[in-house]
């Protein structure tokens, strides 16, 4: 009995605490496992499902930088993957947008109003006077205050706050000139309720409304026919989308 005890104990020493194998924090490598030193990051294969996957969930825009850090891709690789998603997403319901370095998904504007009524938004109609200040500070962004007066030849104070409540217009830094004045510039909801994937998509101005808008003091005229030139591109005018 004595050495069957001795031997069921010489065989359990094997297991105690305080092995090697068994010692807390120690965990097996399995055959064919390997560290991961990318830490699960997609790098320079980030593919265009998952750039767009990143996008979908993005709460905000997003820098190409952003993108960059957070995939662990090059910019280059980013910039590559922003264009073939563009491409993927023409004529479908959703739309690449682009302002400058930042980059969103938006709702593609034909569905617009379908997409307005699942979520119970009525689209607000832009006064006259709102909609010369927008296309002055879409055309002429980043632009002053005094700037946009200079235009239209009248206060632009509650255009500007009205277009700054509905998030068409934002503030872009301050210019480098007395008093430090605020410099205004379109947002993406600018581009989202207009139908344009970027700035380059606004109507081109006719020669002599782009000389008027150059000059450092055209009035309300000069607005107007800015306003309407606006308001002439095939994928929806300033003016006669200001419902939209």
């Amino acid at each position: 009995m004595s050495e069957d005890l001795e031997g069921a104990g010489g065989d359990g020493a094997a297991d105690e605490p305080g092995n090697a194998a068994d010692l807390p924090g120690d965990t097996a490598v399995l055959p064919g496992d390997t560290a991961d030193p990318s830490g699960g990051l997609p790098g320079d294969s980030l593919t265009e499902a998952q750039l767009e996957a990143l996008l979908f969930v993005a709460e905000r825009p997003l820098s190409r930088r952003e993108i960059a850090n957070i995939t662990g891709a090059s910019t280059d690789v980013v910039n590559e993957r922003l264009g073939d998603l563009e491409m993927s997403l023409a004529g479908r319901g959703i739309r690449l947008l682009v302002d400058a370095d930042r980059v969103a998904l938006a709702t593609a504007p034909e569905a617009g109003l379908l997409v307005g009524r699942y979520v119970g938004r009525e689209p607000t109609r832009l006064s006259p006077a709102m909609l010369e200040t927008l296309a002055i500070v879409a055309y002429r962004q980043p632009v002053t205050k005094a700037g946009i007066e200079r235009i239209r030849g009248v206060d632009a104070e509650y255009a500007i706050r009205g277009l700054l409540h509905r998030r068409l217009v934002v503030e872009l830094g301050r210019a480098d000139a007395p008093g430090r004045p605020f410099l205004y510039g379109t947002s993406f909801e600018f581009l989202e309720r207009f139908g344009l994937t970027s700035l380059d998509e606004l109507p081109v101005l006719d020669a002599s409304v782009a000389e008027r808008l150059a000059a450092t003091g055209p009035g309300p005229t000069e607005a107007a026919l800015l306003a309407e030139a606006a308001g002439n591109d095939a994928t929806g005018a300033l003016a006669d989308r200001s419902g939209a």
